[in-house]
């Protein structure tokens, strides 16, 4: 059965795992995989290993990570739910041959669609990023 702090523990085990770069191993039971739409600003992926191709690339452009939930708000029906998340990302980049790294920070607006999973848990169905606002004086991507 989904329950607010189901979906709550879900966006924060999810973004720790995002900020130290954790193995696939950890991340993908959280994500369901037949059936997965994640939408990214850049791309849009499908399934276990589309997840897997687009993290592999970004783990190596990002850095020094840190990701903070700011809104985690469910509308919960059943066993499903749609979560509008906001959260802080802050990352540095660095482009050769540029002398110094570049710092990014800004508010990410998504949507998420989610389900019940075993033990009371809740596993993403869908991801979409729907925003990006852009701090004063943060580089952009």
């Amino acid at each position: 059965m989904l329950t607010k702090e189901s979906i709550e523990t879900l966006a924060a085990v999810w973004y720790r795992k995002l900020d130290v770069h954790a193995p696939m191993v950890e991340l993908l039971p959280l994500l369901i995989d037949d059936g997965l739409e994640m939408v990214f600003p850049e791309a849009t992926v499908y399934g276990h290993a589309g997840f897997e191709g687009w993290f592999q690339r970004v783990i190596r452009i990002f850095f020094d990570e840190v990701h903070t939930l700011k809104l985690v708000e469910p509308t919960i029906t059943d066993d499903t739910a749609v979560v509008k998340v906001v959260v802080k990302w802050e990352a540095s980049v660095w482009n050769a041959p540029d002398a110094y790294s570049k710092r990014i920070t800004l508010d990410a607006y998504q949507t998420w669609e989610v389900k019940a999973g075993p033990d009371d848990t809740a596993l993403i169905t869908k991801y979409t990023v729907d925003d990006l606002k852009y701090y004063e004086g943060s580089a952009t991507l």
